[in-house]
This record gives C-alpha cells, structure tokens and sequence, in this order.
C-alpha cells in the first residue's frame, strides 16, 4: 500500500476546519487504541507493517497521534487486529441494532445486565463458577427477584426453604426474606434474574416443581 504523503499541499494530518467535535474526540482515541491492539497481541511495528503493507513509520505516527487516520489505513489494521472499525474508533453505536452488553466478574460471579438503565424491573444473565458461593451467606433487601435456571443446578435457600433446581425451574421471592443461592453439585450454573427494587413482580409467573414428599 502507498501511504507517502501528498506533496504539495495539505496531508492527511491536517483537521478539516468546521469538523465536529465529536468526530475528532473519537479518531484522537484511534492511536491509543491501535497500540494497546498491538502490545496486547506482542506484535511489532516491524511484523504489522509486513503484514498490511502499511510502513512501520507510518504505523508509529498513527499510534502517537501524529497521523490522522484514514479509511484507507484503518481497514487493514482492523483485519490485522481481529476488530471492526466502530472497535477502533469507538463510534455510537445509533442505528446499530446489535446489543453491546459488557459482562462483570467478581469472585465466580459473572453478570450481564440484559436492561441497562432500566428504571423500574432490571433483566440480568448470571454465570456462577462451580466453586463460587458455596457457603450460604442468606441476606435481604427491598425488591422482589424471579430465577429461570438455564443450565447447571442452582441451590437457593430462602427462610427456612433450601431448595435445589434444575433447568428450566423458577423461584420468585421477596427479598426481604433472607435468601441466598448459589451452584449446586460442584457445576457452574447459568440463570437469568429479573429484579424489581421497588418490590415489582415479574409478570410471568412460574411455580416450582413440588416434591412428592409434600402433601
């Protein structure tokens, strides 16, 4: 790929006046980004340069902001890295009708807020690790919980209940009774949680299965 500079004349770094704001806030994190790509993969400016045809000098100029990106460049660097340009420039995702969830992990618990900023009743997928939770710890709080279980077995102890379920079981419960639930059988446990703070039910309501042994 040829990538000199035009000369004569303006280049490729030069801010296009009236450009907005927005536009040169998201291609001033490009070069961060690029090299935070290249140091996490441990690939060198050398090695990318081969591999996208683009020069190392080039490549370094990018990274610390010195170019401005193009389409031209980003393309290449975007198949290098295994991304897609909105990864690179970090664009609104408007329009898009993909979903970007972020997960967050803390000790076992990984949880997928499936309703972001939702006011009312918050939707979430939950992974619990096989060793996680496995000391009932039962607390309460206001609101009010529904439990899918999706894969894994899932133990939930709710006052004096302690109760294990399977695929496709559900629990709904008001947290203000001391709860607690975790992987059952040493498994990881796949569930989804909806939760209402204010005490809101769940308007699909599933009774778990009863036991033979109950009257």
């Amino acid at each position: 790929m040829d990538d000199d500079e035009p000369a004569p004349g303006p280049t490729h770094d030069h801010e296009p006046d009236g450009a907005p704001d927005d536009l040169a806030a998201a291609l001033g994190t490009v070069g961060p980004r690029l090299r935070s790509l290249r140091q996490a993969r441990e690939v060198t400016l050398a090695a990318l340069s081969a591999s996208t045809g683009i020069s190392a000098s080039t490549l370094s100029r990018l990274e610390s902001g010195a170019r401005r990106p193009s389409l031209e460049l980003l393309l290449p660097l975007a198949r290098a890295h295994g991304v897609t340009l909105d990864d690179l420039v970090d664009a609104p995702t408007t329009g898009d009708p993909r979903v970007h969830l972020k997960p967050v992990t803390a000790h076992g618990l990984t949880m997928i807020a499936l309703t972001p900023g939702s006011p009312e009743i918050g939707a979430y997928k939950m992974i619990l690790e096989a060793d996680a939770r496995t000391t009932p710890d039962p607390r309460t709080h206001e609101g009010y919980e529904w439990l899918y279980v999706l894969t894994g077995r899932l133990r939930l102890v709710l006052g004096h209940h302690d109760v294990v379920m399977g695929p496709g079981e559900a629990a709904e419960f008001d947290t203000r009774v001391p709860h607690w639930f975790g992987p059952a059988a040493g498994e990881a446990v796949e569930l989804l949680s909806l939760f209402g703070k204010q005490g809101q039910r769940a308007h699909t309501r599933v009774r778990p299965k009863r036991s033979t042994a109950e009257p």
